[in-house]
């Protein structure tokens, strides 16, 4: 089983190593501790305490908080709410629907049909990072890209299961119900 040092997979990470080791290490079998360097390499870059259960993407992360709470959080500290809801709902949402918002983006007959199609482009509300883009069709509800099963990931792939296990379930639609 190879092993590899943090240092070089900061260095993956970061798209630092040359492409040849990239394709060694990916080719390769992955060292026993792959996740918990990650893990370490990402929480030495964020200024908040909360441990990273799982990152979501490169600016957002799943924590547990001092009472247990699993909540999706930026880079920034910015709180999304608990992650068995779309963090979507949460964020600052610009919404383009127009040939004169799409020509922005889009050239010549790239373009798609404002009629049918909407761009929504997420953002932190905390700092304005942009998170992700979805190119839609109108009405279409935000994606909900990953709800991953902590208590059973941690539990069986890790060996070390979380406290106070959770219902592993979708709460979107139940926030949602709340706000009429």
């Amino acid at each position: 089983m190879p092993e590899y040092d943090i240092g070089e997979i900061e260095q993956l990470i970061d798209g630092q190593l040359p492409w040849p080791r990239v394709q060694e290490i990916m080719k390769g079998a992955k060292d026993v501790d792959r996740f918990e360097k990650w893990v370490k390499i990402l929480q030495g870059r964020v200024s908040w305490p909360e441990p990273i259960l799982l990152p979501l993407t490169p600016a957002l992360f799943i924590v547990q908080k001092e009472n247990n709470e699993r909540v999706v959080k930026c880079k920034c500290g910015q709180e999304f709410g608990d992650y068995r809801v779309n963090w979507k709902l949460s964020a600052a949402i610009y919404v383009r629907e127009s040939e004169e918002d799409f020509k922005e983006i889009y050239r010549g007959s790239e373009q798609p049909d404002p009629a049918w199609t909407q761009v929504r482009e997420y953002s932190c509300p905390g700092c304005g990072t942009m998170l992700e883009v979805e190119a839609v069709p109108r009405g279409t509800p935000p994606d909900f890209d990953f709800l991953p099963d902590l208590d059973t990931y941690y539990k069986e792939w890790l060996g070390r299961p979380l406290p106070d296990e959770q219902e592993f379930t979708d709460k979107t639609l139940e926030t949602v119900a709340k706000w009429s």
